[in-house]
């Protein structure tokens, strides 16, 4: 069927052909009943005619419908027309990541470790949701008009992709960004997009990938069998933390990388400040990620109780790393502490959230926005309680909560919320468990509480007397909704351990 022209279910009338791969069409469409412009991807018919991926197709749009982020390309319906499954995307104008590095070579290198940030941005959002992308290639991330990285294809070659490289003798996509476990056809989880991230980075400092090879095939067990080569060799003025992040999220063995999006942000944001420092000033255009890091970090530092002499001593200390870093290329000492380690007065990286609601709960409390509160962006996203008629949950439950995971056991000594809509009322838990507890009395004594959430930046100081793996903030009272639409509920857009 000559699809150009066609009307999809009576409302999206396709106007032109955006791009096509081997699973899939995108097309440039009118969306008739809400009058806007639209993105249709169309599978193709080969594909579309097996059931079994065709249920898959439609339950990976169902679970990437659930995701809301900046840097996320928002799903906005799903259907069938005639055999032609499809999927409707906001339309984003602007140029491909691929498209930019064609054209301008290597970005900058603060500009290139701040795209890097907010795709691990929007990949930390849907892997709280549980929905592992598996093709984060440049060429699925999509520059707005404002700058900013926009991931698309959510779990679309999860769904397509059957075990290995090939599926009916079709290589599923390009391999240039395909991770070890994925070439060989063995489980993958959110380190696998760790992975390819890291060769996004590599592609945008160098300006090129890092392997090539006369086949897909060969590619990929270049990936395999082949340490990715050394960006300073490529780069030399690559700061040492930025090449530190890198060479981590590449590691061979699964194990050996980030065990989740969000440390491997929290080592990026830290090189991207050095960049900056080096540079004097920011060279690149994702001015959203260029602003709001530093930010972030003064606040999670100033809420603490610092006295002004211990200030002064952190900002020479600062002051002497950065100078370190710009006069050597080294970012000193740190680089020698373990990964993922964090010193007195930083943040501990979080790697996961989880929601919380045992019996007499359902079990599930809005664990579509998990990610929210763990991608670095203390503002526009946020997790949320379901809303409720009274501030004590209508008298069904006693309570529900947010689990944070993070890399190594630690014993921090606050933890920073911040909410968009305090009056709510907490206890803090923790477990050092190798799984967080199911039901609230397995978390024993609590750290902090029950305490109220007075202001929209709070930090709620723990008496960690152990370290602990997880960490439950379980929420006891709620707070008047402030969207207008009544009821109560408690909103967490930022959280933060320190230690």
């Amino acid at each position: 069927m000559a699809m150009i022209g066609t009307q999809l279910s009576g409302r999206y009338r396709l106007e032109s052909k955006l791009g096509s791969g081997g699973m899939s069409t995108v097309y440039l469409a009118v969306d008739e009943t809400l009058h806007r412009q639209v993105a249709i991807k169309v599978l193709h018919r080969e594909i579309s005619d097996q059931p079994d991926q065709l249920e898959r197709f439609r339950r990976e749009a169902r679970a990437a419908a659930s995701l809301s982020h900046p840097n996320l390309v928002a799903v906005i319906d799903a259907g069938e027309d005639e055999g032609h499954p499809y999927i409707v995307f906001e339309y984003v104008p602007g140029e491909t990541l691929k498209k930019r590095i064609d054209a301008d070579g290597r970005l900058g290198l603060d500009e290139a470790a701040a795209y890097a940030i907010e795709i691990g941005r929007g990949l930390a959002c849907a892997h709280g949701a549980r929905l592992i992308h598996r093709d984060v290639k440049p060429q699925n991330v999509l520059i707005d008009a404002e700058g900013r990285a926009k991931i698309t294809d959510f779990g679309i070659a999860r769904s397509l992709e059957v075990h290995g490289l090939t599926a009916t003798g079709r290589v599923l996509g390009t391999t240039d960004y395909v991770s070890p476990e994925q070439a060989m056809g063995k489980p993958v989880d959110a380190r696998t997009d760790v992975y390819s991230l890291g060769i996004v980075l590599y592609e945008m400092l160098t300006g090129d990938v890092p392997f090539h090879a006369e086949t897909q095939v060969g590619v990929a067990m270049k990936h395999v069998n082949e340490a990715v080569p050394d960006v300073q060799r490529k780069r030399p003025e690559t700061s040492a933390a930025l090449a530190a992040a890198l060479e981590r999220a590449v590691a061979k063995d699964p194990g050996d990388r980030y065990p989740g999006m969000s440390s491997f942000l929290a080592e990026l944001e830290g090189a991207l400040e050095v960049e900056v420092a080096r540079a004097g000033r920011s060279t690149g255009e994702a001015t959203t990620v260029l602003e709001s890091v530093p930010g972030r970090r003064r606040r999670l530092l100033n809420r603490r109780s610092i006295s002004w002499a211990g200030a002064l001593l952190l900002t020479a200390a600062a002051a002497t790393a950065i100078g370190l870093a710009a006069f050597t290329g080294s970012d000193g000492p740190s680089r020698e502490a373990p990964a993922g380690a964090a010193t007195e007065g930083e943040s501990v990286p979080i790697v996961a959230a989880e929601d919380f609601d045992p019996s007499p709960g359902d079990g599930e409390e809005r664990s579509d926005l998990l990610g929210n509160p763990i991608d670095g962006n203390p503002r526009g996203t946020a997790w949320t309680t379901e809303t409720y008629e009274s501030e004590d949950f209508a008298g069904i439950k006693d309570g529900v909560g947010l689990v944070l995971e993070v890399e190594d056991e630690v014993a921090p000594t606050g933890i920073a919320i911040t909410s968009a809509e305090p009056g709510w009322t907490a206890e803090i838990f923790g477990s050092g468990k190798s799984q967080p507890p199911v039901d609230l009395a397995a978390w024993g004594t609590p750290l902090a509480g029950p305490i109220t959430i007075e202001d929209s930046e709070e930090t709620i100081a723990l008496d960690s007397t152990s370290a602990n793996r997880h960490f439950l903030i379980w929420i006891v009272g709620l707070a008047p909704a402030a969207d207008g639409e009544g009821g109560f509920r408690v909103e967490i857009s930022d959280v933060g351990l320190l230690a």
